[in-house]
Protein backbone atom coordinates (compact mmCIF):
# COMPACT_ATOMS: atom_id res chain seq x y z
CA UNK A 1 0.00 0.00 0.00
CA UNK A 2 1.56 3.65 -0.82
CA UNK A 3 2.08 5.45 1.61
CA UNK A 4 -0.02 8.91 2.27
CA UNK A 5 1.37 12.38 2.33
CA UNK A 6 0.66 14.40 5.56
CA UNK A 7 -2.96 16.07 4.68
CA UNK A 8 -3.16 19.86 4.99
CA UNK A 9 -7.04 19.38 5.92
CA UNK A 10 -9.06 17.67 8.20
CA UNK A 11 -10.16 14.19 6.96
CA UNK A 12 -12.58 11.47 8.02
CA UNK A 13 -12.10 7.41 6.87
CA UNK A 14 -14.94 5.57 5.47
CA UNK A 15 -14.13 2.05 5.50
CA UNK A 16 -15.96 1.30 2.50
CA UNK A 17 -18.77 -0.98 3.85
CA UNK A 18 -21.29 -0.62 0.48
CA UNK A 19 -19.04 -1.54 -2.02
CA UNK A 20 -17.49 -4.88 0.46
CA UNK A 21 -20.70 -6.02 1.10
CA UNK A 22 -22.21 -5.34 -2.78
CA UNK A 23 -19.29 -7.17 -4.31
CA UNK A 24 -19.10 -9.93 -1.29
CA UNK A 25 -21.78 -10.03 0.85
CA UNK A 26 -19.19 -10.17 3.52
CA UNK A 27 -16.32 -8.16 5.45
CA UNK A 28 -13.21 -10.58 4.01
CA UNK A 29 -10.97 -7.66 6.22
CA UNK A 30 -11.05 -8.52 9.87
CA UNK A 31 -11.23 -6.07 12.98
CA UNK A 32 -7.69 -6.68 13.50
CA UNK A 33 -6.34 -5.43 9.92
CA UNK A 34 -8.76 -2.86 9.85
CA UNK A 35 -7.51 -1.22 12.96
CA UNK A 36 -4.07 -1.35 11.97
CA UNK A 37 -4.75 0.31 8.92
CA UNK A 38 -6.60 3.55 10.90
CA UNK A 39 -3.46 3.44 12.72
CA UNK A 40 -0.89 3.62 10.05
CA UNK A 41 -3.11 6.00 7.71
CA UNK A 42 -3.38 8.34 10.55
CA UNK A 43 0.17 7.94 11.20
CA UNK A 44 0.90 9.35 7.73
CA UNK A 45 -2.06 11.81 7.45
CA UNK A 46 -1.36 13.41 11.10
CA UNK A 47 -3.21 12.25 13.81
CA UNK A 48 -4.36 15.80 14.51
CA UNK A 49 -6.15 15.57 10.77
CA UNK A 50 -8.11 12.37 11.41
CA UNK A 51 -11.14 13.42 12.71
CA UNK A 52 -13.26 10.08 12.96
CA UNK A 53 -12.81 7.29 11.48
CA UNK A 54 -15.98 4.68 10.59
CA UNK A 55 -16.43 1.18 11.86
CA UNK A 56 -16.56 -2.07 9.51
CA UNK A 57 -20.48 -1.77 9.99
CA UNK A 58 -23.22 -3.64 7.79
CA UNK A 59 -25.78 -1.41 5.38
CA UNK A 60 -29.34 -2.22 5.32
CA UNK A 61 -30.55 -1.66 2.21
CA UNK A 62 -32.83 -4.57 0.68
CA UNK A 63 -30.56 -5.22 -2.04
CA UNK A 64 -27.50 -5.86 0.03
CA UNK A 65 -29.06 -7.98 1.71
CA UNK A 66 -30.94 -9.97 -0.67
CA UNK A 67 -29.05 -9.55 -3.59
CA UNK A 68 -29.66 -10.22 -7.13
CA UNK A 69 -29.67 -6.83 -9.94
CA UNK A 70 -31.29 -3.45 -8.96
CA UNK A 71 -30.98 -0.58 -11.19
CA UNK A 72 -29.23 2.29 -9.59
CA UNK A 73 -28.81 5.79 -11.01
CA UNK A 74 -27.55 7.02 -13.29
CA UNK A 75 -27.00 3.92 -15.99
CA UNK A 76 -26.64 0.23 -15.68
CA UNK A 77 -28.08 -1.87 -13.29
CA UNK A 78 -26.01 -3.39 -10.55
CA UNK A 79 -25.50 -6.99 -9.24
CA UNK A 80 -25.36 -7.03 -5.81
CA UNK A 81 -23.91 -10.16 -4.16
CA UNK A 82 -25.84 -10.60 -1.48
CA UNK A 83 -25.15 -10.67 2.64
CA UNK A 84 -27.97 -13.53 2.92
CA UNK A 85 -26.86 -15.80 -0.12
CA UNK A 86 -30.04 -18.31 0.66
CA UNK A 87 -32.27 -15.61 -0.06
CA UNK A 88 -30.69 -13.73 -3.29
CA UNK A 89 -33.01 -13.53 -6.34
CA UNK A 90 -35.93 -15.51 -4.24
CA UNK A 91 -39.43 -14.01 -5.19
CA UNK A 92 -41.78 -13.60 -1.92
CA UNK A 93 -39.28 -12.77 0.60
CA UNK A 94 -41.26 -11.70 4.17
CA UNK A 95 -41.50 -8.85 5.88
CA UNK A 96 -40.03 -10.82 8.99
CA UNK A 97 -37.07 -12.31 6.96
CA UNK A 98 -36.25 -8.97 5.95
CA UNK A 99 -36.94 -7.44 9.84
CA UNK A 100 -34.51 -10.70 11.01
CA UNK A 101 -31.70 -9.34 8.53
CA UNK A 102 -31.45 -6.12 9.12
CA UNK A 103 -31.09 -7.04 13.08
CA UNK A 104 -28.12 -9.63 12.07
CA UNK A 105 -26.91 -6.66 10.50
CA UNK A 106 -27.49 -4.41 13.21
CA UNK A 107 -25.51 -6.57 15.45
CA UNK A 108 -22.97 -7.35 13.17
CA UNK A 109 -22.15 -3.83 13.22
CA UNK A 110 -22.38 -2.75 16.88
CA UNK A 111 -19.97 -5.99 17.70
CA UNK A 112 -17.72 -4.56 14.87
CA UNK A 113 -17.83 -0.98 16.84
CA UNK A 114 -17.22 -2.57 20.12
CA UNK A 115 -14.57 -4.65 19.08
CA UNK A 116 -12.32 -1.91 17.07
CA UNK A 117 -12.88 0.73 20.66
CA UNK A 118 -11.54 -2.56 22.20
CA UNK A 119 -8.81 -3.69 19.85
CA UNK A 120 -7.55 0.36 19.48
CA UNK A 121 -8.96 2.39 22.23
CA UNK A 122 -6.57 5.31 20.88
CA UNK A 123 -8.62 5.35 17.33
CA UNK A 124 -11.29 7.68 16.64
CA UNK A 125 -13.53 4.91 15.98
CA UNK A 126 -17.59 6.33 15.87
CA UNK A 127 -20.60 4.20 16.38
CA UNK A 128 -22.74 3.97 13.12
CA UNK A 129 -26.73 3.64 13.40
CA UNK A 130 -28.11 0.99 10.62
CA UNK A 131 -31.94 0.57 9.26
CA UNK A 132 -33.78 0.65 7.13
CA UNK A 133 -37.55 1.71 8.18
CA UNK A 134 -37.29 4.23 10.99
CA UNK A 135 -38.40 1.93 13.16
CA UNK A 136 -35.05 0.06 12.47
CA UNK A 137 -32.91 3.05 13.46
CA UNK A 138 -34.62 2.92 16.83
CA UNK A 139 -34.09 -0.50 17.68
CA UNK A 140 -30.32 -0.21 16.50
CA UNK A 141 -30.64 2.72 19.54
CA UNK A 142 -31.95 0.59 21.76
CA UNK A 143 -29.21 -2.33 20.92
CA UNK A 144 -26.61 0.27 21.54
CA UNK A 145 -27.91 1.30 25.01
CA UNK A 146 -28.41 -2.78 25.78
CA UNK A 147 -24.39 -2.73 24.11
CA UNK A 148 -23.55 0.01 27.41
CA UNK A 149 -23.24 2.46 24.53
CA UNK A 150 -24.80 5.73 25.08
CA UNK A 151 -25.24 7.34 22.31
CA UNK A 152 -26.17 10.70 22.77
CA UNK A 153 -22.67 11.31 24.66
CA UNK A 154 -20.68 10.14 22.10
CA UNK A 155 -19.23 13.40 20.03
CA UNK A 156 -20.26 11.88 16.53
CA UNK A 157 -22.94 9.22 15.59
CA UNK A 158 -22.80 8.37 11.81
CA UNK A 159 -26.60 7.50 10.18
CA UNK A 160 -26.25 4.51 7.50
CA UNK A 161 -27.97 3.08 4.66
CA UNK A 162 -29.56 6.12 3.75
CA UNK A 163 -28.22 7.02 0.43
CA UNK A 164 -30.53 6.31 -2.03
CA UNK A 165 -33.57 7.77 -0.02
CA UNK A 166 -31.79 10.37 1.55
CA UNK A 167 -34.10 13.19 0.34
CA UNK A 168 -37.40 11.45 1.22
CA UNK A 169 -39.77 13.07 4.19
CA UNK A 170 -39.17 9.60 6.24
CA UNK A 171 -35.43 10.32 6.62
CA UNK A 172 -35.88 14.12 7.35
CA UNK A 173 -38.41 12.59 9.86
CA UNK A 174 -35.53 10.86 11.56
CA UNK A 175 -33.18 12.95 11.40
CA UNK A 176 -34.79 15.11 13.08
CA UNK A 177 -36.27 12.81 15.96
CA UNK A 178 -32.42 11.42 16.52
CA UNK A 179 -31.13 14.92 16.92
CA UNK A 180 -33.99 15.71 19.12
CA UNK A 181 -32.93 12.77 21.26
CA UNK A 182 -29.16 14.64 21.42
CA UNK A 183 -27.53 12.25 19.02
CA UNK A 184 -25.05 14.80 16.77
CA UNK A 185 -25.07 13.25 13.41
CA UNK A 186 -23.46 12.68 10.56
CA UNK A 187 -24.73 11.55 7.15
CA UNK A 188 -23.26 9.30 4.82
CA UNK A 189 -24.04 10.16 1.50
CA UNK A 190 -26.66 12.75 2.21
CA UNK A 191 -26.82 15.17 -1.36
CA UNK A 192 -28.37 18.21 -2.19
CA UNK A 193 -32.06 16.94 -1.99
CA UNK A 194 -31.35 16.07 1.62
CA UNK A 195 -29.63 18.54 2.45
CA UNK A 196 -32.13 21.26 1.96
CA UNK A 197 -34.43 19.15 3.78
CA UNK A 198 -32.93 18.54 7.19
CA UNK A 199 -29.16 19.83 6.75
CA UNK A 200 -29.55 22.08 9.43
CA UNK A 201 -30.40 18.85 11.92
CA UNK A 202 -26.92 17.23 11.11
CA UNK A 203 -23.73 17.90 12.85
CA UNK A 204 -22.00 16.82 9.40
CA UNK A 205 -22.53 14.79 6.09
CA UNK A 206 -20.74 13.48 2.85
CA UNK A 207 -21.47 12.91 -0.51
CA UNK A 208 -19.50 11.04 -3.38
CA UNK A 209 -21.99 12.59 -5.46
CA UNK A 210 -19.71 15.01 -7.23
CA UNK A 211 -17.50 12.46 -8.05
CA UNK A 212 -20.53 10.53 -9.54
CA UNK A 213 -21.26 13.73 -11.80
CA UNK A 214 -17.59 14.38 -13.44
CA UNK A 215 -17.32 10.65 -14.49
CA UNK A 216 -20.31 11.05 -16.78
CA UNK A 217 -19.17 14.60 -17.91
CA UNK A 218 -16.51 15.80 -19.73
CA UNK A 219 -13.40 16.80 -17.84
CA UNK A 220 -13.44 20.83 -17.09
CA UNK A 221 -11.65 22.88 -19.97
CA UNK A 222 -7.61 22.75 -19.91
CA UNK A 223 -7.63 19.26 -17.96
CA UNK A 224 -5.35 16.72 -19.06
CA UNK A 225 -7.41 13.75 -16.96
CA UNK A 226 -9.84 11.46 -19.09
CA UNK A 227 -12.28 12.26 -15.97
CA UNK A 228 -12.53 14.90 -12.95
CA UNK A 229 -13.78 12.17 -10.85
CA UNK A 230 -10.95 12.84 -8.74
CA UNK A 231 -10.28 16.49 -9.51
CA UNK A 232 -9.89 18.68 -6.74
CA UNK A 233 -11.15 21.67 -8.62
CA UNK A 234 -14.47 20.24 -9.79
CA UNK A 235 -14.78 19.05 -6.34
CA UNK A 236 -14.64 22.42 -5.25
CA UNK A 237 -16.94 23.88 -8.23
CA UNK A 238 -19.93 21.50 -6.57
CA UNK A 239 -19.26 22.32 -3.55
CA UNK A 240 -19.94 25.81 -3.85
CA UNK A 241 -22.54 25.23 -6.20
CA UNK A 242 -24.62 23.20 -3.29
CA UNK A 243 -23.95 26.08 -0.82
CA UNK A 244 -25.63 28.58 -3.15
CA UNK A 245 -28.37 26.11 -3.61
CA UNK A 246 -28.81 25.49 0.23
CA UNK A 247 -29.07 29.12 0.67
CA UNK A 248 -32.15 29.75 -1.41
CA UNK A 249 -33.66 26.19 -1.06
CA UNK A 250 -33.25 25.44 2.92
CA UNK A 251 -36.04 26.13 5.45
Amino acid sequence: MARCPPSRHDVCLDSGGFTELKQYGTWRTGPEEYAALVRRLRAQLGEERVRWAAPQDWMCEPQVIFGANHHLPPHHPQYFRGTAPHHSGRAGRTDREFDLAVRLHQERTIENFLELRRLAPDQPFIPVLQGWAPRHYLRCLDLYGQAGVALEREPLVGLGSVCRRQHTAEIGNLVQALTAAGLRLHGFGVKREGLAQYGRYLASADSLAWSAGARYNPPLAGHLHKSCSSCPEWALRWYADTQAVLRHTSP
